[in-house]
């Protein structure tokens, strides 16, 4: 395996995650003008959080299952242009019930990429420079919210929301057609066994092999209580900004993404540098970086609800933002960790359910309804004693489960 074309990988990962991003995060800059054209309260709003939220979750378990089958190119690429046409579409809605529908099936056009990518990214890169291909993949998502909150923001205070989508969407289909001819598929195991194999589990062993394990399991629900916190802030913070500190249209897209999305970008760069080489040295190393991530960034969070000053807003929210990335940049690696290359398909898929089952779905519409009686400051800040929880499992995982699992995955390999 030539070492440029495995960063290459990561790169050509990187745009398309950008858009993966971009395209979700567009309609969340855009509140403000739908509630006016579509006379929508806060839990409408949170709904089209949700909805989105439901699908991908509900689809991310199938997902997996049907990535460790398939090649991951055709996946990776096929989920692309589906859903950068739904995105497209969302553009020419005119009520609410069609918005809903809409923002679900993007849940489903994006539910094959994580699965595939990360699957893929850790057949090009073993546990030497996994965390640190990882970490720089994960810095798209971060300028891929900023580019949505900013630009669709932008181009709805000029031009109307609709035109934000159409411009995501058709970038996006473009991009697709370019990289279909430099993407390759790698042998599965390739990074990890001694004699790569292209042979899958069948349904049944994956499935096993991946509830089988505590480890995973524990990082699973670590990752629920993360993405709960992290939706908060992504759906409720530019509407946050705009009500409490009257910033116009794009300046509050912008003030919620660019401070906390940047400093994610810093941390996770430097979250995987970390954990690549704390995994040297202990079986859970690339998890206590993640249990760093959510205790560190746990006050930040309350802070973030709690303030009156712009000030002391954007200061919470980059060292939220800088925490959140020592967590993001070892997502999957820490589950490779415990997971056998054949299922990791599988285990991707799992945890994106359970993340935005548990947590994607459930914290716009909670926050919604908790903003409704008592404010959205509070309902942000509230979201900091799920980080708190999220420590704790992950703690869980380090010292007690990845001691004996790792070092018998790692035996595994070498057979």
């Amino acid at each position: 395996m030539k070492s440029n074309y495995r960063w290459q990988v990561v790169g050509m990962l990187w745009a398309i995650s950008f858009f993966n991003y971009a395209d979700r995060q567009a309609i969340f800059s855009v509140f403000p003008l739908l509630e006016k054209s579509m006379n929508l309260d806060s839990m409408q709003l949170g709904m089209l959080g949700s909805s989105f939220a439901i699908v991908y979750g509900i689809c991310g378990q199938f997902a997996g299952i049907i990535v460790d089958r398939v090649r991951r190119k055709t996946a990776i690429l096929g989920g692309l242009q589906a859903w950068s046409i739904i995105c497209i579409a969302t553009g020419f809605v005119s009520n609410f019930r069609s918005l809903v529908v809409l923002r679900a099936a993007e849940g489903l056009g994006e539910t094959f990429y994580y699965p595939a990518s990360m699957s893929m990214v850790s057949d090009y890169h073993g546990k030497d420079t996994r965390s640190k291909a990882i970490g720089i993949h994960q810095t798209s998502v971060y300028v891929g919210t900023i580019a949505g909150g900013f630009f669709a923001g932008l181009i709805g205070q000029y031009y109307g929301w609709r035109w934000s989508f159409f411009v995501f969407g058709g970038l996006g289909m473009v991009l697709g057609f370019v990289l279909k001819k430099w993407l390759r598929e790698p042998a599965r195991g390739s990074a990890d066994l001694a004699i790569a194999s292209a042979k899958p589990l069948n349904i049944s062993e994956s499935l096993r092999t991946v509830w089988s394990s505590p480890a995973a399991v524990t990082l699973m629900g670590a990752f629920l209580c993360a993405n709960f916190v992290a939706a908060v802030l992504l759906s409720w913070m530019p509407k946050f900004v705009y009500d409490r500190f009257h910033l116009n249209l794009a300046m509050s897209g912008l003030t919620a993404t660019i401070y906390v999305q940047l400093a994610s970008l810093v941390g996770s760069v430097s979250g995987g540098w970390l954990a690549d080489k704390w995994r040297q040295k202990s079986p859970g190393g690339r998890m206590l970086v993640q249990a760093i991530g959510v205790f560190g960034g746990a006050p930040f969070v309350a802070l973030c609800g709690m303030t009156q000053s712009i000030a002391l807003l954007i200061f919470s929210l980059t060292a939220w933002g800088f925490f959140k990335g020592l967590y993001d940049a070892n997502i999957f690696a820490s589950l490779f960790d415990v997971i056998r290359p054949e299922a990791r398909g599988t285990a991707a898929g799992f945890m994106n359910s359970v993340g935005w089952l548990g947590g994607g779905a459930t914290a716009p519409f909670i926050v919604g309804w908790i903003a409704r009686d008592h404010g959205l400051g509070f309902g942000i800040a509230l979201a900091s004693v799920v980080y708190l929880l999220a420590g704790v499992l992950l703690l869980v995982a380090a010292f007690v489960f990845a001691k004996r699992g790792v070092p018998q995955l790692e035996a595994a390999h070498v057979a």
